[in-house]
């Protein structure tokens, strides 16, 4: 079995790879769901995954590991802990997103930044762009799962476990809406295994 399909297993094997009608954090409509945290409450499977991320990223000089909250705050934890530096995550404060909790970047902080799962990027563009508009160095993005099909485009390299291609549409454009099936919104309230 190549570590492809391990991964694609241990997702499948924790309920994390959902089929359905779901509405992205991106505002996409999708048929698959890759719920990371399920597959991220286990620490063997967690400590699996980050490692491939670290191992990556070991001989790069990261002295800094920060993620987007809420979805890569365990990615960014673990990966920091195989790498034994600091970790830290950046959130939204109305709407935009923000250091806070007295986090300190220091200037000669070489940072990787961390994300469960990409579809657009947008979220990890944003603590980027934030961390490059106070002068720091982003060295690199890492995410478990890329479902961008290609498109998250970033301005340093960027590494993912898993790279598949996952249909996405636009809410007009989506043929599960037309068929009337409800769109959930994993990770809300409302959202039941």
């Amino acid at each position: 079995m190549s570590p492809h399909d391990s991964f694609i297993s241990v997702f499948k094997s924790t309920s994390a790879l959902l089929d359905g009608h779901f509405r992205l954090t991106s505002g996409k409509h999708s048929n698959q769901y890759f719920q990371c945290a399920r597959v991220l409450q286990y620490p063997e499977h967690a400590r699996a995954l980050c490692s491939v991320i670290a191992d990556h990223y070991r001989n790069q000089g990261i002295t800094l590991v920060i993620s987007p909250a809420i979805g890569g705050i365990v990615v960014g934890q673990e990966t920091g802990r195989l790498l034994n530096v600091r970790t830290i995550f950046a959130e939204r404060d109305n709407g935009e997103m923000k250091i806070r909790r007295g986090f300190e970047i220091f200037p000669d902080d070489k940072i990787l930044i961390c994300e469960d799962v990409i579809t657009t990027g947008g979220s990890v563009r944003e603590v980027a762009d934030l961390l490059t508009g106070m002068g720091h160095q982003v060295a690199g993005i890492a995410s478990i799962v890329d479902r961008s099909n290609g498109k998250a485009d970033f301005p340093v390299p960027y590494f993912s476990i898993l790279r598949l291609d996952v249909t996405a549409w636009e809410p007009e454009n989506c043929p599960l809406c037309s068929q009337g099936i409800p769109v959930v919104k994993p990770g809300s309230r409302v959202f039941q295994s």
